[in-house]
């Protein structure tokens, strides 16, 4: 595969409780960035990577999101949305849900994430480690969180966002690809999350790494929202 993948999914069903009171009345992703939705700025992104088909794991106010953005035309875009059960599954309980519109293999990004690289080149790594999953990682040295990976010759060896380690020098810049097959091993009625599925493919050494040059930008917080609108306003 010489290409991006054609589909992706978006985590956009946090509560986005930091953001409050932005996130009282609206989702994360509505949250005015420069003008914008902040996921318009996410769509027009994958697009311009050539992704052509979305689908948005949306839960809180998810709704209004797709009241906002309707099937992505407008964006040259397919968008599907796949909605949240009412019992807390996980980030990764969510892509378990989302499974039926999804390909067999597709990309991942969190919903308050702005990651300004090319992704062809990640998902020609992907496929040509023969590998379950991929994470794009940044050298981070602690600079823009905690850095929580140790990654050497093309493979996460460790991660892990709770043990701090000093060889840990990486931080999981929040790109992710996957088999589907991955997701349909964990019991559909548990909750677990993206971090618990990639813990379980580095102990079975099938999560492949690829490092990154660009900083990652992000609207979760107060701090990272500001910054992103900064960095979008020169760009």
């Amino acid at each position: 595969m010489t290409s991006a993948p054609v589909s992706a999914a978006i985590l956009a069903g946090g509560l986005a409780t930091r953001l409050r009171p932005l996130t009282e009345t609206i989702p994360k992703s509505l949250i005015d960035v420069n003008g914008e939705p902040f996921i318009v700025h996410q769509l027009r992104l994958l697009r311009e990577n050539q992704i052509e088909r979305v689908v948005l794991c949306v839960g809180y106010l998810g709704e209004e999101i797709q009241e906002v953005i309707g099937d992505g035309a407008r964006f040259d875009l397919q968008v599907e949305y796949s909605f949240d059960s009412p019992k807390l599954i996980g980030t990764a309980g969510a892509l378990k849900g989302a499974l039926p519109f999804l390909p067999d293999d597709f990309l991942v990004l969190y919903g308050d994430s702005y990651l300004p690289i090319q992704y062809a080149p990640v998902a020609d790594m992907f496929h040509r480690s023969g590998k379950l999953g991929l994470m794009t990682v940044y050298r981070n040295e602690g600079k823009y969180d905690t850095s929580n990976v140790v990654f050497a010759d093309g493979e996460i060896k460790i991660y892990d966002k709770k043990q701090k380690l000093p060889e840990m020098r990486h931080i999981d810049y929040g790109l992710s690809l996957f088999k589907a097959n991955v997701f349909e091993k964990f019991p559909a009625d548990e909750k677990f999350d993206l971090a618990d599925v990639m813990q379980k493919l580095v102990h079975e050494k099938q999560l492949a790494g690829y490092e990154v040059p660009e900083r990652f930008y992000e609207m979760g917080s107060p701090a990272g929202l500001a910054e992103l609108e900064t960095f979008l306003k020169k760009s």
